[in-house]
């Protein structure tokens, strides 16, 4: 019997864990979690804080008893205190300071990411909160209902800044948006797609603070104004979202890494030790748009990646396929999504890109409940392969972008895109669909 040990157990650690309980037998299986819960959807915290969602119960999608049912033994409310790589063992330290010993044939690496904290003075004041785990969400969602709590900053205008500065602000809060590019959502779209929903932000009184770094938090004990480089604001709460970096702890001294310091894994997940697999969060990807590794934290690359590890664990060899990227944001009624590279990402890895605009209404001009749609196809200059596209309107729009992630996974060219077969239907499109049309009058 196979004894995979799988450290951390929130979605890649899940998916492995399922896909060897489910599907592989003589598989023993083993989770380490720091956590009292797991399985917590992290994207749903800023929809829990605004109240777009009645409570935060929905939000575990899993439990340990479901494990201990399929025959794992799971541990929670435990940390690994090191892994002995050559001994095939890993050293765990439970909440009431007992330590033990785990024995593995194969460990899986789901520790995921950490949230970067800014190097500034002032950042040990109360307060000052990230959103990562259920405890953060839980900590800002019960300073929404302080009265004192009045002007909260938020840091990174990301997708998860952006989504907390909505969420914040529908919980009745002045909110100030700040970022050291001179636009939100720089890595995911182009200035002509952001301009649409920095103006949203602004029409739902958000205040953008765009080209502005913290420099220094400061306060006694809490946090009372923050410092950048353009200015000093008064605020009562501070929300850093500044972006992840891998948690690498546990193997950065034994595996090999990528430059951020992710583990660096082949298309099955295992890493430069062939017993230790890396999945979520901690590990790279082959990213189809770039065509090479990469590092792309995501909850659906994460699941992913999981399923990968078990299956090959469990002895059938699947290799991953890689993935575009593809993400999506909703805010204020205003749906943005992407996949692939935006021109600006293509020409900052010198990839030599054109695009094609096209907006329209997404039904035909009788129907009512209609909007406009924007969309944006990029495509290598030579090869007229595509490589990335953007689209938003206050339509729903985002399962379109689904087909650009197939196209982009499978080369296909913007020319094969100008006659593809699309359906019409009133109720959907029009017959002069915009996907098609953006294709029609690419350059």
């Amino acid at each position: 019997m196979n004894k995979t040990v799988i450290i951390g157990s929130n979605h890649a650690g899940i998916a492995a864990a399922n896909t060897l309980l489910d599907q592989y037998q003589e598989q023993e299986v083993i989770m380490i979690e720091k956590n009292s819960n797991l399985s917590y959807l992290g994207c749903g915290t800023a929809l829990w804080v605004g109240r777009q969602i009645d409570s935060y119960e929905g939000l575990f999608y899993t439990k340990k008893e479901d494990f201990e049912a399929k025959g794992a033994k799971i541990h929670t409310e435990t940390t690994v205190e090191s892994v002995d790589f050559h001994q095939k063992q890993v050293i765990c330290k439970t909440s009431t300071g007992a330590t033990f010993c785990e024995k593995y044939d194969t460990l899986i690496l789901a520790t995921g990411s950490k949230p970067i904290s800014p190097r500034i003075p002032g950042t040990n004041l109360k307060n000052i909160h990230f959103l990562k785990r259920f405890q953060d969400g839980q900590a800002v969602d019960q300073l929404m209902t302080d009265p004192t709590v009045r002007t909260v900053a938020v840091i990174g205008a990301g997708y998860i800044g952006v989504e907390i500065a909505e969420a914040v602000k529908r919980r009745g809060k002045n909110v100030l948006l700040f970022d050291g590019a001179e636009r939100s959502l720089p890595s995911y779209y182009d200035r002509e797609f952001t301009d649409e929903m920095d103006k949203t932000l602004a029409d739902n009184e958000i205040e953008l603070h765009f080209g502005e770094l913290a420099e220094e938090y400061k306060g006694t004990e809490k946090v009372e104004a923050i410092v950048t480089n353009k200015g000093t604001y008064k605020v009562d709460l501070v929300i850093n979202a500044i972006g992840f970096l891998p948690n690498n702890e546990l193997g950065k001294e034994h595996l090999e890494l990528f430059q951020n310091g992710a583990y660096i894994v082949d298309e099955h997940q295992q890493t430069s030790d062939p017993s230790v697999y890396a999945v979520g969060d901690c590990a790279t990807i082959y990213s189809n748009a770039l065509g090479k590794i990469s590092y792309i934290a995501l909850a659906t690359n994460a699941v992913r990646t999981g399923l990968v590890a078990g299956h090959n664990i469990g002895g059938t060899k699947l290799a991953s396929s890689g993935v575009q990227g593809s993400n999506g944001i909703s805010i204020f009624g205003l749906n943005m999504v992407s996949t692939g590279l935006s021109v600006e990402a293509a020409r900052k890895h010198t990839i030599d890109v054109l695009y094609t605009d096209y907006t329209d209404l997404q039904k035909p001009a009788f129907m009512s409940d209609n909007h406009p749609v924007k969309i944006r196809i990029v495509y290598e200059r030579n090869s007229r392969r595509i490589v990335g596209a953007q689209m938003c309107s206050q339509a729903e729009i985002s399962m379109g972008i689904h087909l650009f992630s197939l196209a982009i996974e499978q080369k296909v060219t913007i020319d094969e895109l100008k006659l593809l077969d699309i359906f019409f239907l009133p109720h959907f499109n029009q017959p002069y669909n915009y996907i098609t049309m953006a294709a029609l009058t690419a350059e």
